[in-house]
């Protein structure tokens, strides 16, 4: 009997040790509690998500907020604050330079819209020369065109910077067009999709009537405009540049 109860008292010590640790397996912590120094980490890992520990990025600091900030910046003169003007849509270009002594610009732009009325291409102007541009839309184009075809939709550009002589001439002085001064307008296009254009209409009918009715009132916002009858150069555009003379603006 002795033995037995011997063998059974010796079976049982041999259950009460585990063959591994109940941390290393994970098990759930003893009734009993946490030992000693474990309180504070109890505490933390049952904390609610909302107060966590890691630090928050301020948006205002963080990388892609700037870059989102440039990005909008650049929308906005898309959208009509170019060179400061409400209504003015293109680029920032900057210093332009030349081949030629006399040419290039300071802080050139290249404009894509002047007020609603959209460039055939994107024109290389200085600032002085948009709102010329701009001025002669809003207050001469627009009412010299009124209703016809639904009014004015865009401007065909014939030519804008370009650095080289006046009309391309050997020996002649730099164009206002090799100092982003200057551009030349073929054909105004209508809503309706009509165009007026210089070469075809000029001097016929309504058409004709409208456009010169444009052109006289580009005398003034301009420094200078030329077009059909001025010389053989112009005969099938419109000339504008904003060079300021002592005698006021040239216009022929």
């Amino acid at each position: 009997m002795s033995a037995v109860l011997a063998l059974f008292f010796a079976v049982a010590a041999a259950a009460e040790v585990p063959e591994t640790s109940l941390a290393s397996r994970g098990d759930p912590m003893p009734a009993s509690g946490p030992p000693a120094g474990q309180d504070s980490f109890l505490a933390l890992s049952t904390m609610s998500p909302q107060r966590t520990l890691r630090p928050k990025i301020r948006p205002e600091f963080h990388p892609d907020a700037l870059m989102h900030d440039a990005m909008a910046g650049q929308r906005d003169r898309r959208r009509g604050m170019l060179c400061g003007l409400p209504g003015v849509e293109g680029e920032e270009i900057g210093h332009l330079s030349g081949q030629i002594a006399g040419c290039g610009a300071q802080n050139a732009v290249r404009v894509q819209a002047v007020s609603g009325v959209t460039l055939s291409q994107g024109a290389v102007l200085t600032c002085g020369t948009v709102a010329a541009l701009q001025n002669w839309v809003d207050g001469g184009l627009r009412k010299a065109v009124g209703r016809m075809g639904g009014g004015v939709a865009g401007l065909r550009v014939a030519a804008h910077y370009s650095c080289r002589t006046r009309n391309n001439q050997p020996g002649a002085p730099i164009s206002e067009h090799g100092k982003a001064k200057a551009i030349d307008i073929s054909e105004v296009r209508l809503v309706n999709g009509d165009t007026l254009n210089v070469l075809r209409d000029y001097g016929k009918g309504k058409k004709g009537r409208v456009l010169a009715k444009a052109r006289r009132a580009a005398c003034g916002p301009f420094g200078t405009v030329l077009g059909p009858g001025s010389d053989g150069f112009h005969r099938d555009h419109f000339h504008f540049d904003s060079a300021r003379w002592g005698t006021g603006p040239v216009c022929r």
